[in-house]
């Protein structure tokens, strides 16, 4: 499969593989796909870098400090790696199970919720969550510019409506 070609195709970013990101669903999906495995899955870290635009931010929401409280953590594509990297080496699943997508023009935006667990056998996961992702199509292929994403707790719940594909 030839590399994919785009004007913002970075020496820093490997090119995209053309599946991964001819479209919406496309990319989103090998976003989920690449992080998640077994424990003994080498992850594909240059196919995971060539999702993202350039300067592209991934934002977890989580407690910042020892007060509790919930802050943004501002992380580039590097970051997010060496952030998620020992956890993945555990064996970690992450799966879609409902999306919403709005786009206007060359932009678009998904509402993606999704269940992970540490076994793809597992009955139950052991978090879900919302990723907020922000996309950008540059007339010849679909980059992430953002994703930024809340986990559920006891205290937020996810609602009704982001359980359910629109």
């Amino acid at each position: 499969m030839p590399p994919s070609n785009s004007k913002h195709q970075s020496p820093n970013i490997p090119a995209g593989n053309p599946n991964d990101v001819e479209s919406i669903d496309a990319i989103v999906t090998a976003a989920y796909d690449e992080i998640s495995g077994p424990p003994e899955k080498e992850r594909n870290w240059d196919r995971e870098r060539s999702l993202f635009f350039p300067g592209a931010r991934l934002i977890p929401t989580a407690k910042a400090g020892g007060d509790g409280d919930l802050a943004p953590q501002m992380l580039d594509v590097e970051g997010f790696i060496a952030r998620s990297e020992p956890i993945l080496k555990n064996g970690f699943f992450e799966k879609e199970i409902a999306r919403q997508t709005e786009q206007f023009g060359q932009i678009a935006h998904v509402w993606s919720t999704y269940e992970s667990r540490r076994s793809e056998h597992d009955r139950e996961p052991f978090m879900r969550g919302i990723n907020s992702i922000q996309l950008f199509h540059d007339g010849t292929r679909w980059w992430i510019v953002s994703i930024f994403w809340q986990h559920e707790s006891r205290q937020t719940r996810i609602p009704e409506k982001y359980l359910k594909s629109l």
